[in-house]
């Protein structure tokens, strides 16, 4: 009988070795991969990146130019989708995490799964053909739209699973003490679980600044600073998509700075998440 426990407990030990080797291996490969990834584009893109760069407009190949009207309007149209569709998402994933235990929250939830798996490109044609043709022209608020389409499943979905963890003796406590349900999901569940709804919001934050396809539907794209939500908009995605299918390397180069400013931002965004979450909550 010792020598079957021994000879267990090496075969576990065997075991638990080799995957912990593969799982770090494993790791260690994607690190290596996300790190390959960001000092290529920022070999490529260093050359030509600096404060002209970041503030002009596009212009004739060998005049210059720059994103700095890329990046206004991405800003513009991911604080307009922000506003849009973080309200409901999280609203949506209170109610599936609290009572969406029904029919109608099964159909909610598999609906938000579908579209969370549904590229998109296909938003984009959803809402060229529902708001950009009979508005008659595209817009930065057709733009904002397709991005806050994108975002409300994503939040909704990482809303009810942060709220599911919340226990379920906080809830039996509050409502034990005469709260009505919906000041338990305000004052108890939504702030037990702000830390873990804020990462999913600013990940689907992150998640809608990378979008392209949805945008050459609905914001098309402007040469030009520009503040009104009812005309074309430039975003910093398509400018890059611009550049880089240009016939001159000067676009390509360009096309690269403009990916590291992207990158940039993306990497700026978790990393703002990663405090948040830490020193905050």
């Amino acid at each position: 009988m010792a020598n079957l426990n021994l000879t267990v407990n090496r075969r576990r030990k065997i075991t638990n070795g080799i995957m912990t080797t593969l799982t770090a291996a494993c790791a260690v490969f994607a690190v290596i991969v996300l790190l390959s990834i960001i000092f290529y584009i920022a070999a490529r893109g260093t050359a030509a990146l600096n404060f002209q760069f970041l503030v002009d407009t596009p212009k004739p190949v060998g005049e210059g130019g720059g994103i700095g009207n890329a990046i206004l309007g991405s800003a513009i149209m991911t604080i307009l989708a922000s506003a849009i569709g973080l309200p409901i998402g999280i609203a949506a994933g209170v109610y599936l995490a609290e009572l969406g235990n029904g029919w109608y929250g099964k159909i909610i939830r598999f609906v938000a799964d579908t579209l969370i798996g549904v590229p998109s490109i296909i938003i984009g044609i959803f809402v060229y053909a529902t708001f950009v043709m009979p508005m008659g022209r595209q817009s930065g608020l057709a733009g904002a739209v397709a991005l806050a389409l994108i975002m409300i499943p994503i939040v909704a979905r990482t809303t009810e699973e942060m709220i599911r963890l919340v226990p379920v003796s906080m809830r039996e406590a509050a409502l034990a003490l005469g709260a009505p349900q919906w000041r338990v999901s305000w004052d108890i569940v939504l702030p037990a679980a702000s830390a873990g709804i804020a990462t999913g919001a600013i990940l689907a934050i992150a998640r809608i600044t990378g979008e392209t396809a949805p945008l050459l539907f609905t914001a098309l794209n402007s040469r030009f600073y520009n503040f009104y939500l009812d005309q074309p908009m430039a975003s910093l995605t398509v400018q890059i998509f611009n550049y880089a299918t240009g016939p001159f390397e000067v676009e390509h180069q360009m096309a690269w700075a403009a990916t590291l400013i992207l990158v940039g931002l993306i990497l700026l965004i978790n990393i703002l998440v990663r405090f948040l979450t830490k020193k905050r909550f």
